[in-house]
């Protein structure tokens, strides 16, 4: 098996277009997929993907880091791999999320993807749901 690369971060804020356009302008960041103004936002460096997620106050989590993804070429193995530790098992994705397909968490209650699929295109189902990207 492959070793596992991160090639996925994902960040909340209270502005996600603002941040995303940040990254755009200073980072030379490629906007890659959109949900919509308002909405998560995911840039490239043509390596990692950087996922700006919208942050409200009603939700669990503070802003800042929320889970970085692996991409990985066995994520049954690697799930093997997690319950042989006493991890809780990962839980797949929603499909309608356009990356990873699983999430999982590290002894310290650290949230991470695993995705077979990569991180560079959508996934088929959530592109079907793709708004137009926002300039």
């Amino acid at each position: 098996m492959a070793r596992p690369k991160i090639r996925h971060i994902a960040i909340f804020a209270r502005n996600p277009d603002e941040l995303a356009k940040f990254y755009q302008d200073t980072m030379e960041m490629e906007l890659v997929y959109t949900k919509g103004p308002g909405n998560s936002q995911y840039l490239t460096d043509g390596y990692v993907t950087l996922a700006i997620l919208p942050h409200k106050l009603e939700g669990s989590a503070a802003t800042g880091l929320n889970h970085f993804g692996f991409s990985v070429t066995n994520s049954e193995e690697l799930r093997r791999r997690l319950a042989d530790r006493g991890l809780e098992e990962p839980k797949r994705r929603p499909p309608d999320r356009a990356f990873a397909e699983y999430r999982a968490v590290d002894p310290e209650g650290n949230w991470f993807d695993l995705s077979e699929g990569g991180y560079e295109e959508p996934k088929a189902q959530a592109k079907a749901k793709k708004p137009e990207a926002v300039a």
